[in-house]
């Protein structure tokens, strides 16, 4: 049976279906692209930032241990106070504590501060008139900070005022 003009549009498809489908198809990969695009760029931040985590973490790691050294270098300075070495001591100390500080490194933890949580563990707690309550009276080992962050918190006893009874 011969295709009459009207029967020809079912079989073939026209120049504007097909321009449509195409147009269609083009926003689907231009939308794909897109969110891609969008995927990589998150990763590539996600990635950044356990990047940077894991060198802070590796960094704090290694400036704790130095910590650790510094603390033995102090608890002998604190040992002998008539030790022949003290002044050599006390340079090598000083040179210590120099390269915390240009790591962004400061001791946290002193008397008279009030007892933070955050910053101090409290070691003892001591009952006293002679202090403002929950002050830091002594510390027992220093504690310490890189910026605002706790490396270590200073190991601190706080001052409690006495119950009194009625």
């Amino acid at each position: 049976m011969p295709s009459s003009p009207g029967n020809d549009d079912r079989h073939e498809p026209s120049a504007d279906g097909e321009e449509r489908d195409l147009t269609a198809e083009l926003a689907q990969m231009e939308d794909r692209f897109k969110r891609a695009a969008a995927d990589l760029d998150n990763y590539r931040k996600r990635a950044a930032r356990d990047l940077e985590r894991l060198v802070r973490e590796r960094s704090d790691a290694a400036l704790l241990e130095w910590i650790e050294v510094v603390d033995g270098v102090d608890r002998a300075l604190a040992q002998k106070p008539d030790n022949p070495l003290r002044d050599g001591l006390r340079a090598v100390l000083d040179q210590m504590e120099a390269i915390l500080e240009r790591q962004g490194v400061h001791r946290i933890g002193a008397p008279g501060e009030p007892f933070d949580p955050t910053r101090h563990e409290a070691v003892e707690v001591r009952d006293t008139d002679d202090t403002p309550d929950r002050t830091v009276t002594d510390v027992v080992r220093s504690g310490y900070a890189r910026g605002d962050r706790v490396l270590r918190p200073a190991q601190v006893v706080v001052a409690r005022a006495p119950q009194r009874q009625t």
